[in-house]
């Protein structure tokens, strides 16, 4: 209880100064001059009506009105009431410029109009447009005085009752209506705050039942998507709606017509503003798919350009707004778009490093010729690329140390990724001595072959070994195969394993590795294993013997029959535990 007396009491205060505020501006109002008014030209004779009325001074404003077509005896009551009204028809819908009207005694002739009359301007109404005019008559100098036309004073009743006050003038105090302020009465603006309250509670509960309806039709169409949808509209959504309210109920305040044309192009400026907003929300959305997208899909370093495009993308849209605002209210956007073409033109001649890197760093993303953790080659360095930033990329030598490179200056680079590989080459030249008879050689390159093509981790095409030189102090064999695996630690141990092979396969053969020197023969005696020599000599004839040397090619058959029949890892060795890979 003792909290509803105090709502009363507040209430009942509030009711209290709020009365004798308006009391007070009804008293601080300006009393009648009372000098006589001045009519001689057209624009004497509205800027004296305006003035007179503007005070509430009716009964002098009266004086600038022809009442001939009233009768003498109620001229005196109705011409301030008639006054009164005009000066709300004209605050309404009619806007006046005195700079407009003629400032000669005889007027300026008008087209349609005879030479007595004026036009001041144009009431729009439901019947038709309406005149509003200035009649030359007889006056107390020279004989001729400017007043309102007697035809338009008629008019006056009709005019009001379309764009007066209506009811609200029969029921409230007249300081609502005279008080003025940015040619809107005090009613007005008490009716634009209300209808703004409105407004905003009406967007709430109409975005509210919109969601409640459409929420679930829309999760149903697309239940990834739909609420993300629903969660980016209801700011749009409550705004557009609580505007809408708004201009709706605007148009039953009899605003005047500068006010109405202020609120038109207002509309117009708030309805792009929820576009933009649409648009940046939307920008948000897909932007996070993008994301997810690219997250899901490995393209973790793809991820580094979105918030790039988002943004860039929400600049020009707040930037695309703002010209469209600015366009709408009447301002001359051609001038502001060729100063930001200027201005965009020093900022990109000052910043052009940056920007190339800038655009650098968006190719290498895209285009993606190196990603985070691959080992590549650029330039005549090599190194693992830890981060690819929106400025420079940033690679960790072999020397544990971090370069940072331009994005510009890298993305023009020769880049050599060895990470995305598919196998490693495996590519040498070994030397064996002269001493080697060919017999021995063939038996060396048959064998070498064979434990190519039966090695479980060396592609068979296209494995080979080739006599292919008479060096200075060797016979030149070389070799040439892919080891199937893409990292190069288990390469190196592949590789290891195929060069012992070979040592061994050449020991067999009762040859040996070259080296440089100068040999002098004093016997017979090359210094080489004669034994070995002499049995891969039988070893080859055996072969020619059977057919079944495979020089300069092994047959597809013999191929298919040797793969993967070696050991690897090797007999004896720690990993043989370990499954045998598949061969590729």
């Amino acid at each position: 209880m003792s909290s509803l007396r105090r709502f009363h009491s507040f209430a009942g205060i509030s009711a209290v100064v709020f009365t004798l505020a308006i009391g007070l501006l009804a008293a601080l109002a300006p009393v009648a001059a009372q000098e006589a008014p001045e009519r001689r030209t057209p624009r004497d004779t509205m800027a004296g009506f305006l003035e007179a009325t503007g005070r509430r001074d009716y009964a002098r404003a009266a004086e600038y009105l022809d009442l001939s077509r009233i009768a003498r005896a109620r001229r005196a009551e109705q011409g301030p009431a008639l006054a009164h009204e005009l000066r709300i028809v004209i605050d309404q819908a009619v806007p006046i410029d005195l700079d407009d009207l003629s400032d000669q005694p005889a007027g300026s002739p008008q087209e349609g109009l005879p030479p007595d009359r004026a036009l001041v301007g144009t009431v729009p109404t439901k019947a038709g447009a309406t005149q509003l005019l200035l009649q030359r008559m007889p006056g107390p100098e020279d004989g001729r005085t400017w007043k309102v036309a007697a035809s338009t004073v008629a008019q006056i009743p009709r005019l009001y009752r379309e764009l007066g006050y209506g009811p609200l003038g029969d029921y409230l105090p007249p300081a609502f209506f005279e008080i003025r302020f940015l040619e809107l009465a005090l009613w007005q603006w008490l009716a634009l705050f209300l209808l703004v309250a409105l407004a905003s509670a009406i967007g709430w509960i109409g975005t509210v039942l919109v969601l409640r309806i459409v929420g679930p039709i829309v999760r149903r169409a697309a239940p990834v998507l739909g609420e993300r949808l629903l969660t980016v509209s209801v700011g749009p959504l409550r705004l557009a709606l609580s505007v809408a309210t708004f201009f709706l109920g605007s148009g039953l305040l009899n605003l005047s017509i500068s006010a109405h044309q202020f609120l038109r192009e207002a509309e117009k400026a708030t309805i792009i503003v929820v576009l933009a907003w649409v648009v940046v929300r939307m920008t948000d959305l897909l932007a996070d798919l993008a994301a997810e997208r690219l997250r899901s899909a490995g393209r973790s370093s793809a991820i580094a350009v979105v918030p790039l495009g988002r943004k860039a993308t929400k600049v020009v849209v707040v930037v695309l707004a703002v010209l469209a605002a600015l366009q709408n209210i009447g301002l001359n956007v051609t001038g502001i778009l060729a100063g930001l073409g200027i201005g965009g033109l020093a900022v990109a001649l000052a910043a052009q490093k940056t920007v190339e890197n800038l655009f650098g760093g968006v190719t290498l993303i895209l285009d993606q010729p190196v990603r985070v953790g691959d080992f590549c080659r650029f330039g005549d360095r090599i190194g693992t690329v830890e981060e690819v930033g929106l400025r420079s990329t940033r690679i960790r030598t072999l020397d544990r140390t971090v370069v940072s490179v331009p994005n510009g200056h890298f993305a023009s680079l020769e880049l050599e990724n060895f990470t995305v590989r598919d196998r490693i080459w495996l590519h040498t030249t070994i030397g064996v001595r002269y001493e080697t008879t060919p017999d021995q050689l063939r038996h060396v390159l048959v064998e070498i072959r064979r434990m190519l093509y039966a090695h479980p981790r060396v592609d068979p095409r296209p494995a080979r070994v080739r006599f292919v030189n008479f060096g200075p102090y060797s016979l030149d064999l070389e070799i040439f195969a892919y080891v199937l695996t893409v990292d190069y630690d288990e390469f190196l141990a592949i590789q290891e394993d195929i060069y012992l092979r070979i040592m061994d396969i050449v020991e067999q053969s009762g040859t040996g590795f070259a080296f440089p020197s100068q040999t002098t023969y004093l016997a017979r005696d090359h210094g080489l294993d004669g034994t070995k020599r002499e049995a891969a000599e039988a070893q080859v004839a055996a072969w020619r013997r059977a057919g079944a040397l495979h020089l300069p090619e092994f047959p597809p058959e013999a191929v298919s029959a040797l793969k993967g029949t070696l050991d690897y890892p090797p007999q004896g060795s720690a990993g043989r535990a370990r499954p045998s890979p598949g061969t590729a």
